[in-house]
């Protein structure tokens, strides 16, 4: 006979989605064992489905707090949910998180954090909302030589390419419905100018590959300037543009990272993810293929993570990061990307300073060749001043100006 599970005593920071939705599956699971003790929340005025009396007011009273057994961040301020999450774990205490920003400017520190004082820190709910890729890459293929981890991050801007490619509406018109149907939120720039699966890319790359980024580092392109002629010519190579967050170990052992929009072909399975669904493609040596595929966001899905990650906890799990390595690969960006370029602006052009041109169509203003990722990283901040869009054909090789130490183009 199984023993009854001990109740633990949540402390949670924060009550907007993801903090709701929780609360609500543990309501209507009293079974697990868990109970939300304490609330802490930081507008006593805001209006919530709960009486005033169950929130606090002040998130260090539930760090002082001894009689809380975990405590549960998902706020959307990631330079106070660093605070609150690095302070409880110099108390050793055991922690869940949902802040993809924070983890990714902060990881480092906190993985030291956890190892001098003893606290425990998870944090599946930080991507792809139910699907469990954090735990998968950490567990699964902890000692496993992965080649690439691809996916879909981000189901608001997957949603808004969905329906431009179902209706051919324009961007804006798509935008407005995703914010209606709650995929997107009201300021929607984490989201379309795909700095939000950045963030996630950091995180994934510190456990699929073992290597610490900032997110400054990595490319980010989004889908704000968009258009029907963008569509269309991804419908006439048969493709649709997904905003797509690519891991890939080279040929000489480093590792790049990229999040921008990507021709996906059919043969690939994240060509049928679509609305506010993502999917995760990791190729490991051994194993091959695994596809992972869920709801990447609301409060359910992504409360369903972190309820997870707090049944991981009762049971002693921690991440091991197996792969963190004093030979752990480093970042590559000496690359040069093919991509399809549609923009007005000559100045932008002679910016990006293209290597190899293989089409151009004046007449619908765009141009398809080789640019380094310097340049990219250079002036994204102009791609976006202009008006321009970017989207990746998926062909990445080395500089051509640079030893041909790649002996291969790799397609991520």
């Amino acid at each position: 006979m199984v023993a009854d599970k001990q109740t633990l005593r949540i402390g949670l920071i924060g009550f907007g989605c993801v903090g709701q939705g929780l609360y609500d599956i543990l309501e209507q699971r009293p079974e697990t064992g868990f109970e939300v003790a304490r609330i802490a929340v930081k507008n006593p005025t805001k209006s919530r489905s709960l009486p005033l009396s169950r929130f606090d007011f002040n998130a260090d009273e539930l760090l002082q707090d001894p009689t809380l057994d975990v405590l549960v961040e998902v706020i959307d301020d990631a330079a106070e949910a660093f605070r609150l999450v690095s302070e409880a774990l110099r108390q050793g205490r055991r922690v869940v998180t949902a802040n993809k920003a924070m983890l990714a400017r902060h990881l480092p520190e906190l993985v030291q954090l956890q190892q001098e004082a003893g606290g425990k820190l998870l944090y599946e709910a930080a991507v792809c909302g139910s699907i469990p890729v954090i735990r998968t890459l950490d567990a699964y293929f902890g000692e496993e030589p992965l080649r690439s981890v691809t996916g879909i991050l981000n189901g608001s801007s997957n949603y808004v390419l969905t329906r431009m490619g179902e209706e051919g509406s324009d961007y804006a018109p798509a935008l407005a419905e995703a914010q209606a149907k709650g995929f997107a939120e009201t300021d929607p720039t984490l989201d379309m100018g795909a700095f939000d699966p950045r963030s996630k890319a950091v995180i994934l790359a510190a456990h699929a590959y073992g290597t610490f980024l900032q997110p400054d580092e990595v490319l980010n392109l989004g889908i704000e300037d968009i258009n029907a002629v963008d569509i269309a010519f991804a419908a006439t190579l048969g493709r649709k543009i997904k905003v797509v967050a690519g891991l890939q170990r080279l040929p000489d052992g480093r590792v790049t990272a990229l999040v921008t929009p990507l021709l996906v072909a059919p043969s690939s399975p994240l060509y049928s993810v679509d609305h506010e669904f993502n999917g995760v493609l990791i190729e490991a040596d051994f194993a091959g293929e695994q596809f992972l595929r869920g709801r990447g966001a609301g409060g359910h899905p992504t409360g369903s993570a972190v309820l997870a990650d707090l049944a991981a906890i009762r049971q002693g799990y921690s991440y091991q990061y197996p792969k963190l390595t004093a030979s752990s690969p480093t970042y590559a960006t000496d690359l040069e990307l093919e991509i399809y370029l549609r923009t007005d602006e000559d100045r932008l052009i002679d910016a990006l300073d293209f290597s190899e041109i293989s089409e151009e169509a004046d007449e619908d203003g765009y141009v398809v060749g080789f640019v380094a990722l310097s340049n990219l990283l250079r002036v994204k901040e102009l791609i976006r001043k202009f008006g321009a869009f970017v989207v990746r054909t998926g062909v990445v090789r080395p500089l051509t100006s640079t030893p041909a130490t790649l002996t291969q183009e790799v397609s991520l």
